[in-house]
């Protein structure tokens, strides 16, 4: 995308996320990828329906402006861990991995915890604290169990285990 919105919060492959007001951001769709957006607003509305963990979808829309198919969610405020005490730190990551167990319970994985090294971004940005705790953004490459079967969806889980504990280690000693 050559064409940076004035209001963009974050940016990936093949999309933007815009600050639409105070309440909702808008994930912006290009380059024909209507299918992404449609499977992940379903995957979204899933996980909604299971804890508070993942980013709450809001609508599907279009962008005039920027001539693009938008994902609307509820917009977040990332916190900064590092000025909060351990204590309080290890209680969020009780409730994370709590929420986590229950999505992989319900068939859902996230798939995204740790962004692959040779991708650019932070190692855990689509982590976010909140005034609410640990919340997920971007379920873009999460898997239900329904649709992926049982032997992929628990290799997909022992992934994010393993990558659960790096973001222990992470979120908590830093």
């Amino acid at each position: 995308m050559t064409k940076r919105h004035p209001l963009t919060l974050s940016s990936g492959d093949n999309n933007i996320v815009i600050a639409l007001n105070d309440n909702e951001a808008g994930k912006l769709f290009t380059n024909n990828t209507r299918s992404d957006i449609g499977s992940e607003a379903e995957k979204m509305k899933i996980a909604n329906t299971i804890n508070g963990l993942i980013v709450k979808f809001i609508r599907l829309d279009v962008n005039e402006e920027m001539n693009a198919d938008m994902l609307v969610m509820e917009r977040l405020y990332p916190l900064d861990y590092r000025a909060y005490e351990s204590q309080k730190r290890l209680l969020w990551f009780d409730v994370f991995e709590d929420e986590i167990e229950q999505l992989h319970q319900a068939g859902f994985a996230h798939r995204d915890l740790r962004r692959p090294s040779d991708m650019p971004g932070l190692r855990y940005d689509n982590i976010f604290l909140t005034e609410k705790g640990l919340r997920l953004i971007d379920v873009g490459i999460s898997a239900l169990k329904t649709q992926v079967g049982e032997r992929l969806f628990e290799r997909f889980i022992e992934q994010e285990k393993k990558e659960m504990e790096e973001f222990r280690d992470f979120f908590l000693n830093r």
